[in-house]
């Protein structure tokens, strides 16, 4: 059965197209389609908030405090109470449906330590919850913690392993190692809200923060709204993400640091005028290679493709001066060199940051790349220190400057209910494009999208959920593609016990997800 595990590819107009590949090619800009006036083709739909402020959630049932050295799974609404660390090679396994509320007065947060793993796979219509534990009315950004997941991958701190930042320094707090294959487990329809508090004075922690986190990890529709510091950091790791949200941030939406290299296609970031770090700190894209700018390797080098990048004046309605706190869509600085593509960025006083001679050389060079992106409506596009870069970098590579708002023609941006597809008469529905050569890995066509279903506990001991949307054919193979179990049903709770530990596969059409037995 080794169909299990091959690679089915071929090329079509000189793309290479893999279903099993991270890249999707897209014909328009930006995170989001010509809308098909169905949700069938807006990634938000069903999961997201856009008003958590004013969201009734229930009461906590149960508190969750302390160490966890074992396995453990949790399910209903839960007090996050205190930081609970994760240990031991241990596994919390999230059920769909689970709200963890954190609370204020003890600094809630959740850290999955090195070799931990979190298994968060909500879906589509039952989604996971991080959020306050303040009722309406009272919520706001630093409620609580946050989450923090700490892996084994490389960065280039001194030594390769370092202490994550914000929270005081012990063995749990140590991420990096030399696997950047490293799995800390599935964060899916997953939602963090109103987190970010200050543990210390100055020393916040994120909405979410990944610490060497390898690729093996599986990050796809989280969003992350009203962080009191950043929405997204990521410390050095590879994990790819998809379909990532950060909503009405304090302070930066994306920060790559100490040298990540994953992959990142799909994003959307909206800022509220009223929400802000100190001046000049509040960007949506903040890159360095480290705090110093060093030359120091694995040098910090996502890939951000097809991001909606929406700032506080891009509805019109805010008049924003030159040096307002949060000013730069993309501040990349002290050596980074990360890629950005078939974007659009709106509402901000300036594009493009490029802070020091060592980015400019990166980009120079092809390490760093900013290409086929739209700024539309911007005092100032493109910051640099030397000036001939307007015209032999920034307008060269295919970025776009003459749109504008109305050019989008969004269906709805800004109303209680967002949608942020684009009319077909939008200038920006055509035009994205993949030929550079770090899209590495080969394309996922629109028609070869997977086929989504989902499966819990994860891991498990005697059973597996499994559910998806009709009838379908469920096959379970072992590590050697050798078929175990095959069974028909839309929903069926899979029989184990004849299985030993160990790690297998279950296979839905042209999908297959990794479980995991544990007795």
């Amino acid at each position: 059965m080794k169909k299990l595990i091959m690679i089915l590819m071929m090329t079509i107009t000189g793309i290479v197209y893999s279903q099993n590949a991270f890249w999707q090619a897209t014909s328009y800009k930006g995170a989001f389609p010509v809308t098909d006036n169905t949700t069938s083709t807006d990634w938000t739909y069903g999961w997201s908030n856009f008003n958590p402020e004013n969201t009734v959630y229930p009461n906590t049932q149960l508190t969750l405090s302390g160490d966890i050295t074992q396995n453990i799974t949790l399910s209903g609404v839960i007090l996050l109470q205190n930081k609970v660390y994760v240990t031991n090679g241990s596994t919390i396994t999230i059920l769909p449906g689970t709200i963890l509320r954190g609370d204020a007065s003890t600094q809630g947060s959740l850290i999955i330590t090195k070799g931990s793993k979190i298994i968060a796979e909500g879906t589509e219509t039952n989604t996971i919850v991080f959020t306050s534990n303040q009722p309406v009315g009272n919520r706001a950004e630093g409620d609580w913690g946050g989450l923090v997941i700490l892996g084994q991958a490389t960065n280039n701190q001194p030594g390769g392993v370092a202490n994550i930042e914000g929270i005081v320094p012990t063995t749990n707090t140590q991420y990096g190692g030399n696997d950047d294959n490293d799995n800390s487990g599935i964060l899916k329809y997953v939602r963090i809200e109103f987190a970010g508090i200050a543990l210390e004075p100055n020393k916040e922690i994120n909405g979410i923060t990944f610490g060497s986190v390898g690729r093996g990890t599986e990050v796809d529709y989280v969003q992350v709204s009203f962080s009191g510091d950043d929405s997204f950091e990521w410390f050095g790791g590879t994990v790819n993400c998809k379909h990532l949200i950060a909503y009405k941030g304090v302070d930066d939406d994306f920060d790559t640091d100490f040298g990540y290299r994953g992959n990142l296609q799909f994003g959307l970031a909206v800022r509220s005028e009223q929400l802000s770090d100190a001046a000049g700190d509040s960007n949506c894209f903040e890159s360095d290679n480290d705090a110093q700018g060093s030359s120091n390797t694995p040098q910090t080098a996502a890939v951000f493709s097809n991001f909606t990048i929406i700032g506080a004046k891009a509805d019109g309605s805010v008049t924003l001066p030159v040096g307002e706190k949060f000013e730069k869509a993309f501040r990349i600085r002290r050596n980074s060199s990360i890629s950005v593509f078939n974007s659009l960025i709106v509402g901000w006083e300036k594009g493009l940051s490029i802070e020091g001679s060592p980015v400019e050389t990166n980009i120079t060079s092809g390490n760093s790349v900013f290409s086929n992106n739209e700024l539309i409506e911007l005092p100032t596009n493109l910051v640099t220190a030397t000036p001939q870069f307007f015209t032999t970098f920034f307008t060269q590579n295919n970025n776009d400057t003459t749109s504008t708002i109305s050019d989008i023609n969004w269906v709805d941006a800004f109303s209680a209910n967002p949608d942020f597809r684009l009319d077909s008469t939008s200038t920006v529905s055509t035009g994205a494009d993949f030929t550079n050569s770090k899209f590495e890995g080969g394309f996922l066509s629109v028609s070869e999208k997977t086929f989504d279903f989902e499966i819990y506990p994860n891991p498990t001991q005697n059973y597996l959920v499994v559910n998806s949307s009709r009838n379908v054919e469920i096959e379970i193979y072992d590590t050697q593609s050798k078929l175990i179990k095959t069974e028909n049903s839309s929903e069926s709770i899979l029989d184990l016990n004849e299985l030993n530990s160990g790690v297998y596969f279950i296979k839905i059409e042209n999908t297959t997800k990794k479980f995991i037995i544990n007795k």
